[in-house]
């Protein structure tokens, strides 16, 4: 379901990240701390001057989780989208990596392994260029221990 809040929010959100991942951001918010630092002694440091600067802080890190988090969430894809585009595209690579970000933590544990295994061939090769997939790395493997025997 759709609505028009949500295109809101991703302008919203897109500028936002923005605007905050800048140098000017950061000098703007060292000058805040120094200002209510400097109004201390005015306020006599009292309750509700501490009072002023936590609850701003809260309330700015709580809406910037959500901000950071939905940009995270768009360059997550995004960046997945991209992989998947290569892997489709090239002829030597193992399809099964396409839309490997769905798998759980332990389908994931189970296709390191298979990495780890295939990164193993390959120093046996002396050669990073000789295999190319998990299948081609051990059938390559097993025929080389077939003809020496």
């Amino acid at each position: 379901m759709k609505t028009n809040a949500l295109p809101f929010f991703e302008r919203f959100a897109s500028k936002v990240t923005k605007a905050t991942g800048k140098p000017f951001a950061f000098i703007l918010a060292c000058f805040i701390i120094l200002g209510w630092i400097i109004t201390g002694p005015v306020f006599h440091f009292s309750d509700t001057w501490q009072l002023v600067i936590n609850t701003g802080t809260t309330i700015i890190t709580f809406l910037m989780v959500f901000v950071i988090q939905h940009a995270q969430n768009k360059d997550s894809v995004a960046l997945q989208l991209k992989l998947n585009e290569l892997i489709a595209a090239t002829s030597t690579a193992s399809n099964r990596l396409v839309d490997v970000e769905d798998l759980s933590a332990e389908e994931l544990e189970t296709l390191k392994k298979f990495y780890i295994k295939l990164s193993a061939l390959a120093k046996e090769e002396k050669d990073i260029h000789t295999t190319h997939s998990i299948d081609e790395a051990a059938s390559k493997h097993q025929s080389k221990n077939f003809d020496t025997k």
